[in-house]
Formats: C-alpha cells, structure tokens, sequence
C-alpha cells in the first residue's frame, strides 16, 4: 500500500492517491498514465499551474465525478480527496 503522506502519489489535479507517482519520484518525469477520478493526463493537463487550475476547474463543474466509476471507492469523499492535493498545486 503506498504512504498516504508521500505527496509525490497524488494527483495534481484532485488529489486521489495513485499506485505510482504521476511525476517520479523525482517529480520531474510524467508518467502519462490517466487519473481514474478526474481523468487528467499527468504530463499534460497538470504540467503548469494554470493547467492544473483549468483542469481542477473544469472536473468540478462536471460535478467531480469519476472518469471510470468502476473504480471509484465505496467510502469515497470528494471533499477529503481534495484535501490530498499538495499545497503548491492548489
């Protein structure tokens, strides 16, 4: 199980924790790999702040769902997820 304090393991955009970092454990190298709640690109919808920003933006007016609801977690909180999101990407 990967540790929930590592920032390097959530999502840029939403805050969902992944299996391997979206950025390297270097934070400098994309895994292109698509977030299953929002669906952002790491590598693309979450290279700049302002990308991040739109995307984040753009997710929630949909409603904050999940891109593949068959992932989605029983006991999930859209507001605890993006509580998850590193301070420098919010």
């Amino acid at each position: 199980m990967p540790n929930k304090k590592d920032v390097s393991l959530f999502c840029r955009v939403c805050g969902k924790m992944q299996e391997v970092p979206p950025w390297g454990k270097d934070g400098k190298c994309p895994s292109y790999e698509i977030c299953s709640c929002c669906g952002t690109e790491f590598g693309y919808g979450d290279c700049k702040l302002s990308a991040i920003k739109e995307s984040r933006t753009r997710w929630l007016n949909k409603g904050g769902e999940w891109v593949y609801q068959d992932e989605k977690l029983d006991n999930w909180s859209l507001d605890e997820q993006l509580k998850n999101i590193p301070l420098e990407y919010k």
